[in-house]
């Protein structure tokens, strides 16, 4: 139960009845006794903002990366290519 915090139960809600209206509701007090309110609810935490320095890095960052990975692949077809032209030059001189 270390990792599974378990939530209160919040109460049913209370079905309207009819002829009432929701602004002439009340709330009756549980106890007589006064005391202070519950604890406010905490406000949500929004996720930590990420400056726009930081996105404009990264796609900079991704698209020198793309073009280096695109340089070495052009690069090594054309190595490709040159090895075979040489090969079939070298093959067609040891026939004649």
């Amino acid at each position: 139960m270390l990792f599974r915090p378990q939530l209160p139960t919040a109460p049913a809600p209370s079905a309207p009845v009819a002829g009432s209206s929701l602004a002439t509701h009340t709330q009756t007090p549980v106890c007589s006794c006064d005391h202070a309110a519950g604890p406010a609810m905490a406000p949500r935490r929004s996720l930590p903002s990420v400056g726009t320095g930081a996105v404009a890095v990264v796609l900079v960052g991704g698209v020198i990366l793309t073009a280096l990975l695109t340089a070495v692949a052009v690069s090594a077809v054309s190595v490709a290519v040159a090895a075979v032209v040489l090969r079939s030059l070298l093959t067609s001189q040891r026939h004649h």
